[in-house]
């Protein structure tokens, strides 16, 4: 039986994305992106306050280029991909675990800045099948804020 690991994520970015270069024209964006989930009176009258759960979001190349260019903080897309846990060891020998969606997909929503009107709707951005985030060398590292 064959399995299947695929995120389907719409939200608001939470911080400008961070680009770095593994290698010379292969680039890497991460940033947090903000899902919320309305609150609400349920019927015996409990309020449920919202909720907010911040992913971490990771694109490679073309897509980094992407988000290098058009994704500031606040801006809302729509992102397709694969849930991925990764680890490392830092210099004082400590174990680091991060779990991140590498997206193969990316869809800007909403207004362009400056406009006033909805834009119409875009074209998808898929990627090239993502590299293997465990390949690199270099860890991206955890500050442990999501945003």
């Amino acid at each position: 039986m064959a399995s299947v690991n695929k995120v389907i994520l719409v939200g608001n970015v939470g911080r400008d994305p961070e680009v770095r270069y593994v290698e010379k024209d292969l680039p890497v964006a991460t940033f947090s992106l903000a899902t919320t989930t309305r609150g609400y009176k349920a019927k015996n009258g409990t309020q449920v306050p919202e909720h907010t759960e911040w992913h971490r979001i990771v694109l490679w190349r073309g897509l980094a280029k992407i988000a290098e260019q058009y994704i500031k903080k606040g801006t809302p897309v729509y992102i397709e991909g694969k849930l991925q846990t990764r680890n490392w060891t830092d210099q004082q020998g400590a174990q680091h675990y991060v779990t991140e969606i590498v997206a193969n997909e990316l869809q800007l929503l909403g207004k362009k800045p400056g406009e006033t009107e909805s834009v119409p709707e875009q074209p998808k951005v898929v990627a090239e099948p993502a590299q293997d985030y465990k390949k690199t060398d270099a860890p991206v590292e955890d500050d442990g804020l999501p945003f």
